[in-house]
């Protein structure tokens, strides 16, 4: 029988899959990993280490004129812990295989490549004029390197996305293709958009600590974009919008919005050797250009026509699974003003090396109730509601190996019942360290998370650019995992490679559904 016809995003999720019979090891050269860091050869820079400082005494009487540096002072300070905190260098550190010294950021990256660059877009403030900046992550500055007014192309870009219509700066998330392809070739698509997710959880957060409110924007139009930044699209490309709402302006506390439109659902396709799948892929996913573009409301209406999306309940809810509450959880201790959440942004590392040791209940159903119910941190400052692009579309599922008070096997979360459901019963240790590729981490955890998605109902709902989608919300989760264990003292790492049929295999799900990252939990070695 002849194999049904997938789309593009199906075949390169396929394609790009890890085999134990086929993955080779890649003798990389080390004297030619891409720079992390993109430059600017002219441009006017605008130094933010400075307000990385406390905040001023408020309590002290100034009059109008000092009164006003100390509010400008303020914003500055403000947007420059949103940048730190989002995508800052953190630790200076020298490799293992070349000795040159690398740098790492607030926000995880796959092989510490960072692909990713931060891009913002100013309507005109006082603080800012019209105009493009780059983040300029290695001085912690913003760049200037654009002068005349965008903000009209963006919203275009954007079908006129409402959020746009009163906020005055917005952040254009892109990635370097190269940085990642060097080292993981056609699969780096993959961790690309976990990376960009990773960053997402940090902008949302830090945002947070700092009193703005993104609004995240999946569906424009990527040759626009990528024209108003000057970028080269087969080296670069944007992938993420998001209106930044001003918390302490009344007028741009705004309602929720759509966040992501669908693209054409590619279904005839050449043979790509490899090498050329990625580049191919990554233009099938795009919303190309249009003249006048309709507003955002006009689309919407029209793709709910074409597409009936209905609520998609919990999973696995078999009449007599073990079913174990994840209720009444004991939120993670954000501190005064999320204090603790800023410097917990800062001291996140990946754990290398895990004990084997067990975790309590009450830490798995704190680190749960972080990732997963926003709603129940709006007492610390946090947005009840942030934005994803479909949480609907990502499943969840945990292999417990050591809990103490709960059964090792496989387990379905069901974030709406708040609830862990059994579906095998089983130690997977030795299966979790070889599906890992080896890696310790997946033995010795004491839980391993899986995000997965069901490709085919995806795609038919948001055609071929849903994979960006599903892998930046994936990411997104993954941050807020990291972030909690970190708090709570455990040792958490995120996992992109992996053989994605055998954890199919072992968690017992249909070989349909696509593993989109992993995620380690456990106590951390000594």
């Amino acid at each position: 029988m002849a194999d049904r016809p997938v789309s593009i995003a199906q075949h390169y999720h396929k394609r790009t899959k890890y085999h134990p019979a086929t993955l080779k090891d890649i003798d990389l050269d080390w004297s030619k990993q891409p720079s992390p860091f993109k430059e600017y050869k002219i441009g006017a820079a605008f130094d933010l280490k400075p307000y990385l400082t406390d905040k001023p005494d408020k309590s002290v009487h100034v009059d109008e004129a000092a009164g006003s540096r100390l509010a400008e002072d303020q914003s500055w300070r403000r947007l420059s812990r949103l940048l730190f905190h989002s995508y800052g260098l953190t630790v200076k550190m020298a490799t293992r295989m070349s000795g040159e010294m690398i740098y790492l950021r607030a926000s995880p990256s796959a092989g510490a490549l960072y692909p990713a660059e931060i891009y913002l877009i100013s309507r005109g403030t006082p603080l800012l004029a019209a105009g493009l900046y780059s983040y300029q992550a290695q001085s912690h500055s913003l760049l200037r390197f654009w002068d005349s007014e965008v903000w009209s192309t963006l919203q275009d870009a954007c079908f006129w996305h409402p959020t746009l219509d009163q906020t005055q700066l917005a952040i254009v998330v892109t990635t370097l293709f190269h940085r990642s392809v060097w080292k993981y070739q056609d699969r780096a698509y993959r961790r690309m958009f976990l990376d960009t997710g990773h960053l997402l959880g940090n902008i949302e957060l830090a945002s947070a600590i700092n009193d703005y409110r993104p609004h995240l924007i999946g569906g424009f139009m990527d040759e626009t974009v990528n024209r108003m930044l000057y970028l080269d699209p087969e080296q670069e490309g944007a992938i993420a919008v998001l209106a930044l709402a001003d918390r302490l302006n009344i007028r741009e506390n705004l309602p929720l919005a759509p966040t992501c439109l669908p693209s054409v659902r590619q279904m005839t396709y050449p043979k790509l050797p490899d090498g050329e799948l990625l580049p191919y892929f990554h233009k099938a996913t795009q919303i190309p250009a249009t003249q006048d573009a309709p507003s955002l409301k006009k689309l919407i209406e029209k793709q709910t026509l074409q597409v009936a999306t209905t609520s998609q309940a919990d999973q696995y809810n078999f009449p007599f699974c073990l079913k174990v509450s994840m209720n009444h959880a004991v939120p993670a201790p954000w501190g005064e003003n999320l204090a603790e959440l800023a410097s917990t942004i800062l001291k996140r590392r990946s754990t290398r090396a895990l004990s084997g040791a067990s975790l309590s209940l009450d830490e798995l159903k704190t680190l749960l109730d972080f990732t997963y119910q926003p709603q129940n941190y709006v007492e610390q400052g946090l947005d009840p509601a942030p934005d994803y692009f479909d949480l609907s579309l990502i499943e969840t599922f945990i292999a417990v190996s050591g809990v103490d008070g709960l059964e090792e096997g496989c387990y379905y979360y069901a974030p709406k019942a708040q609830e862990l459901r059994q579906i095998r019963f089983k130690n997977f240790r030795q299966e979790l360290h070889r599906l890992c590729l080896g890696q310790n981490l997946g033995r010795d955890a004491g839980v391993v998370l899986f995000h997965t998605a069901d490709l085919n109902r995806a795609t038919l709902q948001y055609g071929d650019r849903v994979y960006r989608y599903l892998h930046m919300d994936a990411g997104h989760l993954g941050q807020r995992l990291n972030l909690a264990a970190i708090r709570l003292g455990l040792g958490v790492s995120g996992i992109a490679g992996f053989f994605d049929d055998e954890v199919n295999e072992v968690l017992g799900i249909p070989i349909d559904e696509a593993v989109l990252y992993i995620t380690t939990l456990g106590r951390p070695r000594r």
